[in-house]
């Protein structure tokens, strides 16, 4: 998914009314960033219930278990001590919930001492605009997606991030440590701090980051066909087996590799037509800049009818995979196929 202005906005509102300390009575909070997501929730925490989260004005609740009744009698208490109340509720899907009107009468009529935030945490947020209803709660609400960040802002965040830790790290290096995580800070942020222990110089090197950095399943799929388009036999079947030890399924590895066939395919129909990166982005819902151009790079080295093959063969690979006593080997079978054909 590309980076969504609209939602950056949003999130810039909230960060400003949060440090400002004018936070509203109802917020609903989505999106795949959850290291923000999470940043934000604390800082609504610190906000409200400087006593703590053991204290009377802090209620967090399960959505699934979550009775109406209890969630009026929380919203309806006053705060003890304190000029707010903070009230979190986890995977509670009011769109598709049996007492919805119930429930939009309630949120259209919150006590000013209230804070209520939905969290959408396992569940997917997907209201159906067509219904009134829905659209009379989300204009109650101010809506907060969280969005993956693009790449200059999540580059300069893990500057500051090495920079806290008493470390530098060069712009390229930060894109390449993104790439490899997948590019969600809540990852970065687990990996900055193991790989600015490691580094025994004051900047942070690529061996660095390669010495300790775990990559995403995603990106060791990309290096595999990598390898592949540069009829690299050898590094590819070393790859598979390290995503093979890596102990995911077959079916989930094959997944990964036909995705990324299917992305350098259309990496390969958009320098035919001429068109860029951000044509690329927009067709494959990727990200960040330095993902696009590392599919181009691959794509350039190969011509259009191989690429095809390449989607076709993972495909064909997927039906024998059902039936196959031995998956890792179809795999293997896969990849010299792909990287002798």
């Amino acid at each position: 998914m590309a980076v969504n202005a609209k939602s950056e906005d949003c999130f810039k509102r909230l960060s400003e009314s949060l440090s400002a300390g004018n936070i509203g009575k109802f917020y609903l909070f989505h999106g795949e960033e959850r290291y923000l997501l999470r940043s934000s929730l604390e800082q609504l925490r610190k906000k409200l219930c400087p006593e703590g989260l053991d204290g009377f004005n802090y209620k967090r609740y399960d959505g699934k278990n979550l009775k109406i009744e209890e969630l009026f009698d929380a919203i309806n208490t006053l705060p003890a001590f304190a000029e707010r109340t903070l009230i979190e509720v986890h995977d509670f899907d009011v769109f598709k919930h049996d007492q919805k009107q119930k429930l939009a009468d309630i949120f259209a009529d919150l006590p000013s001492y209230v804070c209520i935030v939905l969290i959408y945490d396992t569940i997917e947020y997907s209201p159906d605009r067509r219904v009134k209803l829905n659209t009379q709660i989300l204009s109650m609400a101010e809506v907060i997606e969280f969005v993956v960040q693009d790449q200059n802002k999540l580059v300069n965040w893990i500057k500051r991030h090495f920079i806290d830790a008493g470390k530098k790290i060069s712009s390229a290096d930060a894109e390449y440590l993104a790439f490899i995580t997948g590019g969600y800070m809540n990852n970065l942020y687990g990996e900055i701090g193991k790989t600015a222990a490691y580094a025994k110089g004051e900047s942070i090197t690529r061996d660095d980051v390669d010495a300790v950095v775990t990559p995403v399943l995603d990106t060791v799929a990309y290096k595999l066909t990598d390898a592949i388009s540069k009829r690299d036999h050898a590094s590819a079947v070393k790859i598979l087996d390290e995503l093979i030890r890596m102990r995911e399924s077959p079916h989930k590895l094959l997944f990964s590799i036909s995705l990324k066939m299917r992305q350098i395919l259309t990496a390969r129909v958009c320098i035919d037509a001429g068109a860029g990166t951000a044509k690329l982005r927009e067709i494959c819902g990727i990200n960040h800049e330095f993902a696009a151009k590392a599919l181009m790079e691959t794509a350039r080295r190969l011509k259009l009818p191989v690429c095809r093959n390449a989607v076709l063969l993972c495909s064909e690979t997927a039906f024998l995979l059902n039936s196959s006593s031995q998956p890792e080997a179809r795999l293997t079978e896969l990849i010299a196929k792909l990287a002798f054909g």
